[in-house]
């Protein structure tokens, strides 16, 4: 009979390492998704319990005073339960150390209770009272996966609560029998066969459990898998319909100041989409390598996020622009959308050792389209920068300002770089103004007119004080 049981014992501590060795190389494999350390641990704690545990059977001679030994695999059993358990609470909200500390501190306290009870309890007192706690832990969890599945739907999270009401049934099966037996025993032999049958499927419900989570843990990988896939679409997807774009554009119109527009165009377009591209090669890079942290995921995928929605503002606005239609406004503090485009520019302005001083005293709230007037902006700042970096000054400033003025917000963009020669001043906002690299930079000053003179604005350029380029952009504070 003893050999019999440990044997049973042994055998579901074999799956479960089968189970833990299964999935530990892809768990190293894997870096975007990795798998709950409550789990991982339960599981490593289960498997320990159930070796000591089917040992401690083979050798004990009284099971009414069993050896230390038993101590120490019923506590990781309660271990395991309590990893388990927080698992199952983590699905709906990150657990605390408040809570986390206070199963350790339950633990200190389970062993020289279950100490106490080996020594001078009895066989079915320790049973009642272990069915009693798991019992209670396995209601608690099954609350868990109900709440989690309501707000996520999930097969496995579905077969691992069927798993864990299964738990809880067989320990309730265990509780009535030790309670209905009256027997008192003290030979492994006596105890009953009904009894030893709910114990082990109990501890196979278990391994389901494992087995269940394992299986969420892939289900997540191939959800995140799908939606790096899907992402890969829209980007391409956007790349496709840029090309479509600048064909559209250079069939229309054959004028060599359509065919200009366009090369900005196009370049304008190449330096978000390129960047992207970039971005998904050092990703495809590092999963097949298998080397990708989560902190590295997470920034790669912010870059892509940041460089598609510029390139899908820079596209939706040159439809607007070019278009009859209302502009589609929203209210916005000009001030807060300077600071994200100096984000945008912070690596360049560094490499170029550029000064920037802010005077942002403006609080009105203006009614623009955000896409538009940011295109606007970091073109100044674009054309601001490439002229100080041909600038042989030693110290090279780039000065933005904005306040409140009569009907809207007056903005100044100035350097102390070469400024404008006076013959090119004239044609500054044409066009076919090449005469200099600041009036072709990206989708140029013709295009920064057309989009204020759209929002009812102006802008106009003057020698800045500092001997460099001054830009005084007017916004108003309502759009017709």
């Amino acid at each position: 009979m003893k050999l019999l049981i440990a044997l049973y014992f042994y055998i579901l501590a074999t799956i479960q390492l089968g189970l833990l060795l299964g999935v530990y190389h892809y768990y190293r494999s894997q870096s975007a998704v990795r798998p709950s350390a409550y789990w991982m641990g339960s599981l490593v704690v289960s498997i320990s319990a159930l070796a000591i545990f089917g040992t401690g059977v083979l050798t004990i001679e009284d099971v009414s005073k069993p050896e230390f030994n038993f101590t120490i695999a019923n506590t990781l059993f309660y271990v395991a339960a309590i990893l388990q358990l927080l698992f199952c609470r983590s699905l709906n909200q990150p657990i605390s150390k408040r809570i986390e500390y206070a199963f350790i501190f339950s633990v200190f306290i389970f062993i020289p209770f279950f100490e106490w009870m080996r020594i001078h309890g009895t066989f079915e007192i320790r049973t009642a009272v272990i069915c009693v706690i798991t019992g209670s832990f396995f209601i608690w969890q099954i609350v868990q996966l109900r709440e989690k599945r309501k707000s996520t739907p999930s097969k496995q999270l579905m077969y691992l609560q069927y798993a864990t009401t299964a738990e809880l049934f067989f320990a309730i099966g265990r509780l009535s029998v030790v309670v209905a037996s009256g027997l008192t025993i003290r030979q492994v032999e006596q105890i009953p066969q009904f009894l030893i049958l709910l114990t082990i499927m109990q501890i196979v419900m278990n391994t389901l459990a494992y087995i269940a989570i394992g299986g969420y843990w892939s289900e997540r990988i191939a959800l995140a898998s799908a939606q790096s896939q899907t992402e890969n679409k829209e980007i391409k997807a956007l790349l496709t319909e840029r090309e479509n774009l600048i064909s559209s554009l250079l069939k229309a119109n054959k004028t060599a100041a359509t065919g200009a527009l366009s090369a900005s165009i196009a370049h304008e377009l190449n330096q978000p989409l390129g960047a992207s591209q970039l971005n998904i090669q050092f990703l495809q890079k590092k999963l097949s390598e298998g080397h990708l942290t989560a902190e590295q995921n997470q920034e790669i995928l912010a870059a892509l996020l940041a460089d598609n929605q510029r390139a899908t503002n820079i596209i939706q606005s040159l439809r607007s622009i070019f278009s009859d239609g209302k502009i589609g406004t929203e209210q916005i503090e000009l001030d807060e959308l300077i600071e994200s485009i100096l984000k945008i520019t912070k690596p360049e302005i560094q490499a170029k050792n550029i000064q920037v001083v802010l005077d942002l005293s403006s609080n009105s709230v203006i009614n623009v389209n955000r896409g538009e007037i940011q295109q606007v902006l970091l073109n100044l700042i674009n054309n601001a920068i490439q002229a100080l970096s041909e600038s042989t000054r030693s110290s090279r400033m780039l000065q933005i300002e904005s306040r409140d003025v009569s009907g809207g917000v007056q903005l100044l963009i100035s350097d102390n770089g070469g400024g404008v020669p006076n013959d090119a001043q004239m044609h500054l906002f044409e066009l076919l103004s090449n005469s200099n690299k600041r009036s072709g930079m990206g989708l140029g000053l013709w295009l920064c007119q057309h989009i204020v003179s759209r929002h009812g604005g102006s802008i106009r350029y003057e020698d800045a004080a500092s001997g460099g380029a001054q830009f005084t952009v007017f916004l108003p504070s309502t759009q017709d």
